[in-house]
């Protein structure tokens, strides 16, 4: 696997080395040990999966304290922008964000830390969405913040006119008015 460095340190894409001929294609879609080796430590405990038309956007989403989750999202049919957020008091890179299309011909996957709030919307007629997380769901503990808000920017490359949002999703704060955020300098790992 060939492993993209972004802007923001932590957050990191993964291209699979595909072996292909006539009869299709193989790949390694995940290795325990290549992962700790060159992203890092963690253990993935449940594994999800979501099929969305084209304009769904879900986001922006963590979990908070000890429930927070880092992902491995990748795509396995269609196109999506997928997007990871700094939410870390005290980062340099608090506000900002990475935005990497991921599709079922790429094969990339993102790897979205503990401490980001994270999304993605549909550019296909249809994705099939996976993602791996490090921390089991805990709907006591969801965070969320806007997807449109304008103190982070995002071009989400879809016309907003069409979005598809779920009622809970029409209803979250920007960044400056979260009542939660991590802290740059808590290590999230322990």
């Amino acid at each position: 696997m060939n492993v993209i460095k972004t802007e923001i340190d932590g957050v990191v894409i993964i291209e699979p080395k595909v072996f292909g001929d006539e009869r299709g294609y193989f790949f390694e879609s995940f290795s325990s040990a290549r992962f700790e080796e060159e992203v890092c430590k963690t253990t993935f405990v449940q594994d999800n999966e979501s099929k969305s038309s084209y304009g769904v956007l879900r986001g922006l989403h963590f979990q908070k304290g000890k429930y927070a989750q880092s992902k491995l999202v990748r795509v396995v049919f269609g196109k999506v922008l997928d997007v990871a957020v700094d939410i870390r008091k005290g980062s340099p890179t608090f506000g900002k964000h990475v935005a990497v299309e991921l599709t079922d011909e790429n094969k990339r996957q993102l790897f979205v830390p503990r401490g980001f709030a994270h999304g993605f919307v549909v550019l296909s007629e249809i994705a099939v969405f996976q993602y791996k997380c490090d921390n089991l769901y805990a709907p006591q503990e969801e965070g969320a913040i806007a997807w449109n808000d304008p103190a982070i920017g995002i071009d989400w490359k879809i016309d907003p006119s069409v979005v598809m949002l779920s009622e809970k999703d029409k209803k979250h704060p920007f960044l400056a008015d979260s009542d939660y955020l991590f802290d740059f300098n808590e290590n999230l790992y322990e």
